[in-house]
């Protein structure tokens, strides 16, 4: 077992380069993140790097299927106590531009950032960045031999499970570092908090996948599963195609309405959290709220299956959004005056 590193300049230096790089890969989370408690923050910004860099294996056009996985497998076991120092993944994206990549090449970094936080912060995180990346590496492999290509899913059973280890693994991994920062919360009722956790993060997923649609598209991959195009008349390869426009649009519109469901879920969940903890609730409601804003937009959206085309609330209304859910947050009643406000079409 490699041994922990030691503090001084090291860890400044890995510090700051994780500080910096999460504005590079997203924008919109750092700034969120800003919403947390300053306890959480930081640990929170760990954990996201971390699965940033599982996305970016996932996403690597460059790499075989094989390659994939196993550098899944590899970051998984780098997660260990004082295994920082085994990860060479960083040698897949030697030559690949992009911050991305960058993060890639040199996650040793927040992998010995991760190291040193507090055993029960590392606890809270490892198993579900583990079961991401476990995930992951399973649906790389169905997808190798998928007879369905482009689309990647075959139903929306396969949809969801999915959804599950690339968000809902989000869900549980915040709640588990939300209840560390709420002591009092009983076993049972942490539990309940914790499934619609894994709801909400479905939610944002499906909210993302109806927004990049077309996008997805451009890369070769189609989420939306072959049963649901098959259900209103279409095959995954037609949804683009200008004389199937209206079954498209009722293709998307059936994964829009399981996005909010679980975004329910969402609301239950932020609702759920004690209301003194005003700053969890903050960083909750607003994924939550810009989730049912994007997800009202995109169903009006005439051009939403036009390529090159963006689904995006505009900077004055998330603005809005964040200053109405500074007022909102202590008060149930106004959450889901807000949520029904913000979804209802």
């Amino acid at each position: 077992m490699h041994p922990r590193p030691a503090s001084g300049q090291g860890h400044a230096d890995d510090s700051g380069f994780c500080r910096v790089a999460l504005p590079l890969v997203s924008r919109t989370f750092a700034l969120s993140i800003r919403l947390l408690p300053g306890r959480l923050e930081y640990p929170v910004l760990i954990a996201y790097l971390l699965c940033r860099v599982a996305d970016t294996i996932e996403d690597g056009t460059h790499l075989a299927p094989a390659e994939k996985q196993a550098l899944l497998r590899h970051l998984s076991s780098c997660l260990g106590d004082g295994a920082a120092e085994r990860w060479t993944g960083g040698t897949a994206f030697a030559v690949t531009p992009g911050d991305e990549a960058r993060l890639a090449r040199e996650a040793a970094r927040v992998l010995r950032e991760f190291n040193r936080l507090p055993e029960t912060v590392r606890a809270a995180v490892r198993p579900w960045v583990q079961e991401m990346c476990a995930g992951m590496a399973e649906f790389i492999g169905r997808g190798a031999s998928c007879p369905t290509a482009p689309a990647v899913f075959g139903t929306v059973g396969d949809l969801e499970r999915y959804c599950y280890y690339v968000a809902g693994t989000v869900g549980r991994l915040l709640t588990g570092l939300f209840q560390l920062e709420t002591p009092g919360l009983d076993r049972a009722a942490a539990a309940a908090i914790g499934s619609l956790g894994e709801s909400f993060g479905l939610g944002l997923q499906l909210t993302n996948i109806v927004k990049d649609v077309h996008d997805d598209r451009e890369r070769g991959l189609i989420y939306i599963p072959w049963e649901v195009c098959r259900q209103h008349g279409i095959t995954p390869q037609q949804l683009f195609a200008p004389e199937h426009r209206t079954a498209a649009g009722r293709v998307v519109s059936s994964l829009m309405d399981r996005a909010r469901a679980h975004l329910e879920d969402g609301l239950a969940y932020c609702v759920a959290l004690p209301s003194t903890q005003y700053r969890i609730r903050l960083f909750c409601l607003s994924a939550l709220y810009f989730a049912a804003r994007t997800l009202r937009r995109a169903a009006a959206d005439p051009l939403l299956l036009e390529p090159r085309h963006k689904v995006k609330i505009t900077r004055p209304e998330v603005y809005r959004t964040l200053a109405v859910t500074a007022l909102a947050a202590p008060s149930d009643t106004l959450i889901r005056r807000y949520y029904r406000a913000l979804a209802d079409t």
